[in-house]
């Protein structure tokens, strides 16, 4: 039937791409590699040194699910040829809807893994830790802050990426002033990196009773997770840590105890909290993974030999000229300044249908590197 080899045709179009995403995948290279280090985890002595341990099963782990990526993305290509034939072979019209959306299906997850080649950088492949700050505007700004904390904390969960919440300061009436996520997952920084800016909503504020309309910002700064595998160097004494208790979300238990910890990185004064555990030395230990993700973060950023080299003056970072607008009134687009990319579906967009944006970005970049 004609409908069905139209689309067996539009699939078999894609082969040529599948295998150059092998290629720009180094897809042997991944399983000769993946190779060796099992078979050096299987060496006498491998555990001895458990801090190389922990390195080589990380990088064994995230070779494999890369790997497991591309074979499902060709599992599915030959399971949608496979039923493409038969369904043309029995002529089942009925099944042409299904055959449609697998067609679909794979050449936007093919289009996501090609995407995701030009993800190079050190810590692309790190979890992303999200911070939020409201601008200046009171309530209003507030409330777009934490419009803007649901937005990546949908996106994440689209993404079947984990969400946790590192430190949430309510805002005075609504929204909140400052908060910070965690999202998991493989290539979360690579892809959030792109997020870091103002953000600017112009909306009828539903906090004004004359229904003016209003101009608000916010700002996200993303930084990759850093974990005990990289080595960073912080002079103890240059950080001052504060106690407090913990305030919002939590329960009694969180409230009771001054368990709250704020790190402040006297050098640049850098500041970093977190009151989400329930004891003081947790908390201080997500503090201190987020502090030297973000000194880590300024120091590959600005190409700086040392941390040391950071100065006072780069606390401002992340708080630059706005990204991407946002608007709810006369009109509804989100518009991005950088690249140009848009979408008028506004409440797609802050139900966290960022990928649009996140491409157009990655696109961008990869082409200025050219």
């Amino acid at each position: 039937m004609l409908q069905f080899e139209e689309l067996r045709l539009e699939l078999l179009g894609h082969k040529e791409a599948l295998a150059d995403l092998a290629d720009a995948l180094g897809l042997e290279k991944m399983k000769k590699e993946i190779a060796e280090l099992e078979a050096q985890s299987a060496e006498d002595g491998f555990w001895n040194d458990l801090a190389n341990t922990q390195k080589v099963l990380q990088r064994i782990s995230a070779l494999k699910a890369k790997v497991a990526a591309y074979n499902d993305l060709h599992g599915e290509f030959d399971d949608t040829l496979t039923l493409i034939e038969l369904a043309d072979e029995a002529e089942d019209e009925s099944l042409f809807d299904e055959c449609r959306s697998g067609v679909d299906s794979f050449s936007a997850h093919l289009d996501a893994q090609t995407l995701s080649t030009l993800l190079k950088g050190e810590f692309d492949s790190k979890n992303a830790i999200l911070t939020f700050h409201a601008g200046a505007g009171g309530t209003e700004a507030q409330d777009w802050a934490q419009m803007l904390f649901r937005m990546y904390n949908r996106w994440g969960e689209r993404h079947g990426f984990k969400v946790s919440t590192l430190d949430y300061l309510d805002g005075d009436e609504a929204g909140l002033k400052s908060a910070s996520i965690l999202i998991e997952g493989l290539n979360a920084y690579g892809y959030m990196k792109s997020e870091t800016g103002i953000h600017r909503l112009v909306r009828v504020s539903p906090f004004d009773a004359s229904g003016r309309r209003h101009t608000s910002f916010a700002s996200l700064e993303v930084m990759p997770e850093i974990d005990d595998t990289i080595e960073i160097d912080i002079n103890p004494e240059d950080i001052k840590m504060d106690v407090y208790r913990a305030s919002g979300a939590g329960g009694q238990k969180v409230n009771k105890t001054s368990s709250a910890v704020r790190l402040t990185h006297i050098p640049t004064g850098i500041i970093c909290s977190c009151q989400v555990e329930r004891s003081q030395h947790q908390n201080r230990e997500v503090a201190m993974r987020m502090l030297k993700s973000k000194l880590m973060e300024i120091k590959e950023r600005e190409h700086l030999d040392k941390i040391s080299d950071i100065k006072g003056d780069q606390k401002e970072i992340g708080w630059g000229s706005q990204i991407r607008s946002y608007v709810f009134m006369p009109y509804t687009l989100a518009k991005d300044h950088r690249t140009g990319f848009e979408n008028g579906n506004i409440n797609a967009v802050m139900d966290g249908d960022l990928d649009g944006f996140i491409n157009a970005y990655l696109k961008m970049e990869s082409q200025k590197s050219e």
